[in-house]
């Protein structure tokens, strides 16, 4: 397999229009595209309280090699998240500290790794954005290649290149770029209702109540 790219283009999100994002749950984001589009839940961020922000630039490889991942660093603009689809593979790492470091060099805003990566303490250290399926000492070969801005699963989850990348503790969540601004105002109103709830809680008036569940009827 030789190392490859799609010849795609997608629209750049404007930083203002990012800026909307922040803050915005991935919980509520996913409730808004009907309680899908996240990634299995296995893949978590390897520092707590981590937030990751950004559109996607995807990666597929072959199982245990990280070729194409180089690729992709030199090719991703800044901001870009590299979405790398490593097979789901654990016992072979193909994200590291030397590859993070020139993430970082590039001005990425993160990656998400279905697959294994080490240097753990490092990457942690660094600040820098990474979410993974988990963690092993074995690094990577560099011999098959893969492909890069193709159309991805990672997670379970598909991914095509500019797709919107929103990540916190929870895990991550994929907003097909088409129906970003859509999903925007969704979650907006979705957090305000959220809001409404909180306040009814503060008045004594439980969610149950709010959202009109019945009172459970006695069995004897």
């Amino acid at each position: 397999m030789t190392l490859q790219r799609h010849r795609r283009r997608f629209e750049s999100l404007p930083a203002e229009r990012l800026d909307a994002w922040r803050g915005r749950p991935p919980a509520v984001i996913s409730d808004c595209l009907n309680r899908g589009r996240t990634m299995a839940a296995a893949i978590k961020p390897l520092a707590p309280g981590t937030r990751l922000l950004g559109q996607a630039r995807t990666v597929a490889g072959m199982v245990g090699d990280n070729s194409a991942a180089h690729a992709a660093i030199a090719i991703a603009r800044p901001g870009e998240v590299l979405v790398i689809d490593a097979r789901g593979y654990e016992d072979a790492a193909v994200w590291g500290g030397i590859m993070t470091r020139a993430a970082i060099a590039r001005g990425l805003a993160g990656v998400v790794v279905d697959g294994a990566v080490r240097d753990v303490a490092e990457i942690r250290a660094s600040g820098f954005p990474c979410f993974a399926r988990a963690a092993v000492p074995a690094g990577p070969h560099k011999g098959f290649g893969g492909v890069i801005d193709g159309p991805v699963s990672c997670g379970g989850c598909p991914v095509r290149p500019g797709d919107l990348i929103v990540g916190d503790d929870d895990g991550i969540v994929v907003v097909p770029l088409e129906r970003e601004a859509a999903v925007l105002e969704a979650v907006a109103r979705q957090m305000a209702r959220e809001k409404a709830l909180e306040d009814g809680i503060a008045e004594g008036v439980l969610p149950a109540e709010q959202m009109g569940i019945a009172t459970p009827d006695w069995l004897d």
